[in-house]
C-alpha cells in the first residue's frame, strides 16, 4: 500500500468529525442572524415609541389593515379619524375607558399577569385563543404595531412593546394615544370620530351616559356599530356608568 492511499483512508470517525464541526459552525451562526434580526425588530419598536412619546402618530397599522379590508369592497373608502389632544376629550370618557377596559390601568406597569393567566385558563377550556387579558397598554401595542390576529407568539411580542411604553411614556400619554386610535366602528377611529359618528358632537362634549355606552363598545366595536339597541350593550354600559365614577384618570 502506497504512502498516498495510506493518507486517503481515514478512520470513520476523523472523517465525521469536520462535518460535525460544520454543522455545528453554521447552526451557530444561523442562531446569531436569528437572534440579531429578533434584536433589530425590537430596536426598531423601541425607537418608534419614543417617537409616539412626543409625535402623535397619523395612522397605525390597525387602520391600515383596516382600510385594505374595507376598499376590498369599496375601493374609495376612507377612515373617519381626526387626532384631539387630552384636554379635549370628555373626562367623562377617560373614566369609562378605565373602567370598562382596564380598571387597574393606573396601577400596573403596563401588563395585568393576573389577567394574562385567568384569560389563558379560559382558552384552555375552549381549545382556542378567545380572550387576552390586555390592559390599555398592551391595546395599545396591539393597535400601533401588530395586528387583529389571536395567538400566543402575537401576545408576547405585545408584552414585550407593553413595557416599551410604559418606560418611555407616562400615564397620561399612554391614554391620550390609546382613545386617539382605538376602534370605534367599521372605519371609525379615536374618540372624535367616534363621538361624532354616534352622538354628532365633539369628544370634548360627551355627557356621563354617551361616554359609557362608547366605553362599552370597544370590545367588539364594528358589531356595536351595526347592533346599536342590543340589549347586552345597553347591560354593559349601565354596568360601566357605575363603575366609572369611582375612576381618576391621569
Amino acid at each position: 500500500m502506497g504512502r498516498s492511499e495510506f493518507r486517503r483512508r481515514r478512520p470513520p470517525g476523523q472523517r465525521a468529525r469536520p462535518r460535525v464541526a460544520r454543522l455545528l459552525r453554521a447552526g451557530a451562526w444561523t442562531l446569531l442572524l436569528a437572534i440579531t434580526a429578533v434584536l433589530a425588530v425590537q430596536l426598531w419598536y423601541f425607537g418608534r415609541v419614543l417617537w409616539w412619546s412626543h409625535v402623535d402618530p397619523g395612522t397605525t397599522r390597525f387602520m391600515r389593515q383596516e382600510l385594505s379590508r374595507l376598499r376590498e369592497t369599496d375601493p374609495r373608502r376612507e377612515l373617519r379619524h381626526r387626532w384631539v389632544p387630552y384636554e379635549r376629550i370628555s373626562v367623562h370618557l377617560k373614566r369609562a375607558v378605565i373602567a370598562a377596559e382596564d380598571a387597574n390601568f393606573t396601577d400596573h406597569d403596563g401588563v395585568d399577569w393576573d389577567a394574562i393567566e385567568r384569560a389563558y385558563e379560559h382558552n384552555r377550556k375552549r381549545g382556542r385563543v378567545v380572550r387576552g387579558g390586555s390592559t390599555i397598554t398592551m391595546q395599545l401595542a396591539k393597535n400601533l404595531f401588530l395586528s387583529g390576529e389571536r395567538s400566543y407568539l402575537r401576545k408576547a411580542q405585545e408584552v414585550v412593546i407593553s413595557y416599551m411604553i410604559e418606560t418611555v411614556m407616562s400615564k397620561r400619554r399612554i391614554l391620550e394615544l390609546y382613545l386617539n386610535v382605538a376602534e370605534w366602528g367599521a372605519g371609525v377611529f379615536g374618540a372624535e370620530a367616534g363621538a361624532r359618528h354616534y352622538y354628532g358632537v365633539s369628544a370634548a362634549q360627551l355627557e356621563p351616559w354617551q361616554a359609557a355606552r362608547m366605553a362599552a363598545m370597544l370590545p367588539r366595536p364594528r358589531y356595536h356599530d351595526a347592533n346599536r339597541d342590543s340589549a347586552a350593550l345597553a347591560r354593559r354600559a349601565a354596568i360601566v356608568g357605575r363603575w366609572m365614577g369611582s375612576v381618576d384618570p391621569p
